[in-house]
C-alpha cells in the first residue's frame, strides 16, 4: 500500500472515529432529553390524579373525575387496589386486561420502567398511594414510546447518512491534500532516479513551497547531500587522476632504467640510483596514502599525553638544522614553556614536515625562523621562511591532497606529493587545534599552528 493511501486511510479512520463518538453523544443526549420530557409528563399527570383522588372511610380510593389533559390515545392510567383488583382506569386503557407493570405493583416508592406490553414499547410510572402511612392503592401511568423510538431511529439514520458523507468527503479530501503534500517527494524520487540513470550529481531538486516546513527541510537536506556527494565524487576523480599521475613518473623512470640495463646487459650505477630513488618515492607515496586512509577511517590511533612543545620544538630545530646544512639558516626565536595534551610523535611529524618544506623551497642563503609563544589559553607555533611565497589563488587549496603550487615552487626529484600538508592539517584538527598559512609572492611563507594548552 502506498504512503498516500496509508495516510489517507489513517486520516479517514480518525475522522470516522470522531464522527462515531460525536454521533453517539448526540444520540444519547437527544434520547435522554426526550425521555426526560416523557417522564416529566407522566409525573405531572400522576400528581394531578393524586390531587383529585379521595379515600372513603372504608379505605377505598375513588377519582372525582379523570383530568382533562388532552391525553392522546397513547397515554394510559390504571389504579390498582392493595388486593390486586383494578379500581379504575382511563378510557384509553380499556384494551389492557392486566397491569401495565405487574412486577412493580407492590413497589413502595415511585419508579419509572421501560417495558413491552402487547408488543408496544411503554414508559410506565408506578406510584404507591398511601394515607396515614397506610398503603391503599397503586397508580400506574404509562405512555407509548413509539414516537420517541421513531425519532431516535430517524436520528440514527440521519447521523449515519451525514457520517458516511463526511467520511467519503474526508477520504477524497485527504487523498487530494496528501497528494499535494507528497508531490515534492515524488519530485525528489524522480530527480534521484534521473541522477542514478545519468550519473549527474550536479542536478538539484526544485522546490516551490515554503522552505521552513518538513518537506522544505527534506529538500534542503537532500540537495546538501547531493552537493556533498558531488564534491566527494569530484575529489575522488581528482584523487585517482593525481595518484595515476604520481605513479606514472616513477614507474616510467624505473621501466626506462630496467630497459637500459637490459639493452647494455650491465647494471649501470646511475640506473640503479634512479630505480632506488623512484622506489623510495613510491614508498613515501603509498605510506602517505595509507596514513590518510587510516585517518579518514578512524583507524589511525593517537596517544594523547602531556607534551612539552618547547622541548619538542628544540628537538626539531636541532635535527632540521643538520638537514639544512649550509643551504639555509634555521633560527630558533622566542620560545615559551607550553604544555599541550597531544600525540608527541604526530606533532613532531607536523613540525618536521613544515620545516622540511621550508628548507626544500627556500633558495640558498635564505632563512627559516621557528618560534613558540603562549597567548592566553593557547600555544602558537610559527614556521616562517624567506622563500618565493605562494600565489594567492593557491592558498585556499594548500591543504588539499596532491595540491602543489608548482608555479611558485619548482618541482624537483625530491619534491613531495602534496600529501604532507593534508596529513598535517588532519593531525592538528584531531588535536582540537588550527593551522593557518599566510604568504605573499617574493616575501616568503608563514605557517601558524594554534593548540590548546593544558590548564
Amino acid at each position: 500500500m502506498s504512503l498516500r493511501r496509508r495516510l489517507s486511510l489513517l486520516y479517514t479512520t480518525f475522522i470516522a472515529g470522531i464522527l462515531l463518538i460525536f454521533g453517539a453523544m448526540v444520540y444519547l443526549l437527544v434520547n435522554a432529553i426526550l425521555l426526560n420530557q416523557v417522564d416529566d409528563m407522566l409525573e405531572s399527570l400522576a400528581n394531578e390524579i393524586v390531587g383529585i383522588s379521595t379515600v372513603t372511610p372504608t379505605g377505598e380510593i375513588t377519582l372525582i373525575s379523570f383530568p382533562e389533559l388532552n391525553m392522546t390515545a397513547s397515554t394510559y392510567v390504571q389504579i390498582w387496589g392493595k388486593d390486586g383488583t383494578l379500581i379504575t382506569r382511563s378510557p384509553t386503557a380499556d384494551k389492557f386486561l392486566h397491569a401495565l407493570d405487574p412486577a412493580r405493583l407492590k413497589s413502595t416508592e415511585p419508579i419509572f420502567t421501560d417495558l413491552y406490553f402487547n408488543n408496544q414499547h411503554l414508559r410506565v410510572l408506578t406510584v404507591p398511594l398511601e394515607t396515614k402511612q397506610r398503603h391503599v392503592a397503586t397508580l400506574q401511568v404509562g405512555t407509548s414510546l413509539e414516537m420517541l423510538d421513531m425519532t431516535a431511529s430517524r436520528l440514527v439514520s440521519i447521523i449515519a447518512i451525514i457520517g458516511l458523507g463526511a467520511v467519503l468527503i474526508a477520504w477524497y479530501g485527504s487523498r487530494m491534500a496528501v497528494g499535494l503534500a507528497l508531490s515534492p517527494l515524488e519530485d525528489i524520487a524522480e530527480t534521484l532516479n534521473q541522477i542514478n540513470r545519468a550519473d549527474d550529481l550536479s542536478r538539484r531538486i526544485p522546490y516551490q513551497g515554503t522552505m521552513g516546513d518538513e518537506i522544505g527541510d527534506l529538500v534542503t537536506s537532500v540537495n546538501q547531500t547531493l552537493e556533498r556527494l558531488e564534491s566527494l565524487f569530484t575529489s575522488q576523480q581528482r584523487f585517482l587522476a593525481d595518484v595515476s599521475h604520481e605513479l606514472r613518473t616513477p614507474l616510467t623512470v624505473i621501466k626506462g632504467s630496467v630497459d637500459l640495463m637490459r639493452r647494455f646487459k650491465k647494471a649501470d650505477e646511475d640506473s640503479l640510483n634512479s630505480i632506488d630513488q623512484e622506489a623510495g618515492r613510491l614508498t613515501r607515496l603509498v605510506g602517505g596514502l595509507l596514513m590518510l586512509a587510516q585517518a579518514e577511517a578512524g583507524k589511525l590511533p593517537l596517544v594523547f599525553k602531556p607534551v612539552e612543545l618547547d622541548l619538542l620544538l628544540t628537538e626539531v630545530f636541532t635535527e632540521m638544522r643538520v638537514l639544512a646544512g649550509s643551504k639555509v639558516q634555521v633560527h630558533l626565536n622566542d620560545i615559551d614553556q607550553v604544555i599541550v595534551n597531544g600525540d608527541r610523535d604526530r606533532l613532531k611529524q607536523v613540525l618536521l614536515n613544515l620545516v622540511a618544506n621550508a628548507i626544500q623551497y627556500t633558495p640558498p642563503d635564505g632563512e627559516i625562523f621557528l618560534s613558540l609563544s603562549r597567548i592566553g589559553d593557547q600555544g602558537r607555533l610559527i614556521v616562517r621562511d624567506t622563500g618565493p611565497g605562494i600565489p594567492a589563488e593557491d592558498l585556499p587549496h594548500i591543504f588539499d591532497r596532491f595540491y602543489r603550487a608548482e608555479k611558485s615552487r619548482t618541482r624537483s626529484k625530491v619534491s613531495g606529493f602534496g600529501l604532507g600538508l593534508s596529513i598535517a592539517h588532519w593531525i592538528i584538527e584531531q588535536h582540537g587545534g588550527e593551522i593557518k598559512v599566510e604568504s605573499k609572492q617574493g616575501e616568503g611563507t608563514t605557517f601558524v599552528i594554534w593548540l590548546n594548552v593544558v590548564k
